[in-house]
């Protein structure tokens, strides 16, 4: 039997989760790389098909996010359950379009509602996306946080939606049905080996059908191992702040926050 091989590399695993590293066998990597690789790969696939229990979520986000106190609350509760035009997850996975529209008859419906309230500033919507097992874990604690800060901002929320068989897009045509001045999605990434419950946010200006990934922003990786709720809820608020003052979002709109900190404390959308 060929003894095993230590990578030179070895002690950067210390630093990161990826798939470094790794050693080998004679030509080979080792039985327990190769179990573990299949553990990973399993859970990837587990994430990536395993369905959104959306009224647990609705009533774990209702318990979260019954503590918020103010005008903002009786607009968030009950939760909204919507679907994409993907109707089912062999759909979803074969026709990423469809998780992208919004059936007509729901896009009226939010759009009824929305006509009968105070215009909206921001349409939160959470989305499984490829990974429902992140929304099941971060969803709920990001969402409180994210919505005490743009309360503390007096911005007008629309009602929160909740989304089965959603691309990142989706939110366009729901903060277009509530004609909301931003969206706001958050989504399961696609999993990665190391990486299954990574949750993604994404920040559209004006949205509506039609729009182009270079007008979102994305803050991504939000997990355990990854970026803390706080971080990314901090990002998101200044983002936020800067797409409703600039008019625009996406590549033109920068998280330059660490670098204006310092030097620019007076300006007045900065903390």
């Amino acid at each position: 039997m060929a003894n095993s091989t230590i990578d030179s590399w070895q002690p950067l695993r210390g630093y990161t989760s990826a798939r470094i590293a790794l050693g080998r066998v004679g030509v080979a990597t080792s039985t327990a790389v190769n179990l573990q690789f299949q553990l990973d790969h399993a859970r990837a696939r587990d994430a990536v098909h395993q369905g959104l229990n959306v009224d647990a979520l609705a009533a774990v986000c209702s318990a979260t996010l019954a503590d918020i106190a103010g005008n903002h609350r009786q607009h968030l509760l009950p939760a909204i359950q919507l679907s994409s035009q993907a109707g089912d997850r062999h759909h979803y996975l074969q026709r990423p379009d469809l998780g992208r529209q919004l059936p007509e008859l729901q896009w009226q419906a939010l759009a009824e509602r929305a006509a009968s309230q105070a215009p909206i500033d921001v349409a939160l919507i959470v989305g499984d996306g490829l990974s429902s097992a992140a929304v099941s874990a971060h969803a709920a604690p990001v969402l409180a946080m994210l919505i005490a800060g743009l309360a503390e901002l007096g911005l007008q929320l629309g009602p929160l939606c909740i989304a089965s068989q959603a691309r990142v897009a989706l939110a366009d045509d729901i903060g277009e049905a509530l004609g909301a001045s931003l969206s706001v999605i958050l989504i399961g990434e696609r999993p990665g080996l190391s990486s299954p419950d990574s949750l993604g946010m994404y920040i559209t200006y004006r949205p509506k059908r039609g729009c182009s990934d270079a007008e979102r922003n994305c803050i991504s990786n939000i997990r355990d191992a990854g970026l803390s709720y706080q971080q990314a809820v901090d990002t998101a608020l200044y983002l936020i702040r800067g797409a409703l003052l600039k008019g625009f979002s996406g590549t033109q709109l920068k998280d330059d926050s660490a670098t204006l900190t310092a030097s620019c404390l007076g300006v007045p959308f900065l903390k």
